[in-house]
């Protein structure tokens, strides 16, 4: 059977293939998403709103490839979403691989990055309004960094949990 095109936005596009709806990204955009570890041993969280949950969720820094950048490379992202969102450029950004985001739903996969060699070279924040919170967490206290953001009602993206372990 092939997939009926429901609506089509700017980003995402709503299919239905028999009784299955999910949504694709528009024009095969992927995504970005990067592990960052100061010299310093801490972690580089972002908390940011995210307007389809209600509320500020708890996650790497990540954004979409090509969004505003023709045939943009997911490393180039990786690098501009890092400093975008945190103030802090990376002199390594090695790719872990990609996986998918929410394979029930959604279409969309994300390449996995680990920044190195990172300078500050600002405060981050994101860009047009995005009011993105940077967070500098000791790898030790990240688990109870995290609970204390579940407790104050953030979201935690599971995209943090799952890469925990690569820590």
């Amino acid at each position: 059977m092939t997939a009926e095109t429901v609506w089509q936005g700017r980003y995402i596009t709503v299919r239905k293939d028999g009784t299955w709806e999910y949504v694709d990204r528009a024009e095969g955009l992927g995504a970005a998403v990067i592990i960052a570890v100061t010299d310093a041993e801490e972690l580089i969280l972002i908390e940011e709103y995210r307007v389809p949950l209600g509320r500020s969720c708890l996650g790497f820094p990540a954004g979409i490839v090509g969004d505003d950048v023709t045939d943009e490379e997911p490393v180039q992202s990786a690098r501009r979403e890092l400093e975008e969102e945190t103030g802090y450029r990376a002199a390594r950004m090695d790719a872990l691989g990609s996986f998918a985001s929410s394979p029930g739903l959604t279409s969309e996969t994300f390449t996995l990055f680990r920044a190195g060699g990172l300078t500050k070279t600002g405060d981050g924040g994101g860009v047009d309004g995005e009011d993105i919170i940077v967070h500098l967490v000791p790898i030790r206290a990240v688990p109870i960094f995290i609970e204390e953001a579940r407790e104050r009602g953030l979201a935690i993206d599971v995209k943090l949990i799952a890469c925990l372990r690569l820590l």
